[in-house]
């Protein structure tokens, strides 16, 4: 990976602190170099230790729920469609990208990945939606690098500065046991598109061993229908981001993705196709359905009004939408004088105007379902 300044470290690490967001990635130290074996697995987070100990055999799920990827399991679908997916990284068409790079050779992908697989970090989450929390946590597995390599990411150190550790397919199965052991709600997999062989295979894997956890796709919303397509069946709950409506702001920060908006929405129609919408159970708790994050940006960059007006008009208005108030300049946001401060009172209320007058029910505002 690359080095980061230690003044690059220093400001990440305030902004992350004053965010709120820093407990989520505390494991990782800069300038830590990627490891050539894996000779174990990327620990839990040692600040979640104590909260995990506080919940651990409380955390339970719905008894008669089954995860969408058993039945696929017990044909032998599951691991055809994981092979398949393997298979389209000889000449790599994973995400929108379509670099063609030969993974399987080793060589990297724009996203910087090789098929060699590498995970940042694995613990329970409790900063998710409160749906995937409840009381056990979000059993997220942190992937390494990303084929969007936006300018202002937070977590940029782990999607473009590289910092994470290889792992096999075993481990990951084993993290998402483990996961499932210590209480976790759902196995949570962040920044999955590259990586989306490896998760199905893994998944095989702890199927036939006992894992029965809803999975949850983490994604940043740019992803090929044709590949959705092959996850039909396996994830039981989209969480995709919708980060802009105009192409020109996608492509400017977000390297040159000018067919976000475009591919963003025929995603989201497809995993509304596969799984519908998202409403808790009667435990508070999500177990299927579609849930859409909209990050409110300074300047309206991320073209707030027109993302809300697209899913009021296409998808149900019920469709589950949490808009985000929480952006943070980071990496090279200060670059960007429009995106260089954090956003404003004004600018989030008039956003949740928008929704409310666009007539849509199930909104999650800063962690308030209205």
């Amino acid at each position: 990976m690359k080095e980061q300044s230690r003044r690059q470290f220093i400001i990440s690490c305030l902004y992350l602190a004053i965010s709120g967001f820093g407990s989520a990635f505390i494991s990782l130290c800069a300038g830590c170099k990627k490891e050539e074996k894996s000779t174990s697995l990327p620990g839990i987070l040692d600040h979640e230790k104590k909260e995990r100990l506080a919940v651990e055999g409380t955390a339970k799920i719905d008894p008669d729920f089954e995860p969408a990827y058993l039945r696929l399991y017990r044909s032998g679908e599951l691991k055809k469609r994981g092979e398949e997916l393997w298979s389209m990284m000889k000449s790599c068409e994973l995400c929108p990208r379509t670099c063609g790079v030969n993974r399987l050779d080793g060589d990297e992908g724009f996203c910087q990945a090789s098929s060699r697989l590498e995970i940042s970090s694995y613990h329970p989450h409790f900063g998710e939606e409160k749906s995937l929390v409840g009381k056990g946590g979000s059993g997220t597995i942190f992937f390494t690098n990303c084929g969007l390599r936006c300018v202002f990411c937070i977590n940029w150190e782990i999607s473009q500065g590289g910092q994470g550790n290889p792992a096999s397919i075993e481990d990951m199965a084993q993290m998402m046991l483990k996961l499932q052991e210590i209480g976790c709600h759902n196995i949570n997999v962040v920044t999955p598109t590259h990586y989306s062989p490896h998760i199905v295979l893994a998944v095989d894997i702890a199927a036939g061993k006992g894992l029965r956890l809803p999975l949850v796709y983490n994604t940043c919303g740019w992803e090929r229908p044709e590949i959705l397509k092959k996850l039909d069946g396996i994830i039981d709950i989209y969480l995709p981001d919708f980060k802009y409506s105009d192409n020109k702001m996608a492509a400017k920060y977000s390297s040159d993705a000018g067919t976000y908006p475009e591919l963003t929405k025929a995603a989201l129609l497809e995993m509304h196709r596969q799984v519908g919408v998202a409403k808790p159970a009667s435990d508070g708790l999500m177990y299927r359905g579609l849930m859409i994050r909209h990050l409110v940006m300074p300047n309206r960059v991320g073209g707030t009004k027109e993302v809300i007006e697209w899913i009021a008009e296409n998808l149900p208005k019920e469709t589950y939408l949490n808009i985000m108030s929480q952006y943070t300049p980071m990496y090279k946001a200060f670059e960007y004088s429009e995106i260089s401060r954090r956003i404003t009172r004004k600018e989030y209320r008039e956003a949740i105007t928008w929704a409310k007058e666009a007539g849509l029910t199930n909104l999650d505002i800063q962690g308030w379902r209205l």
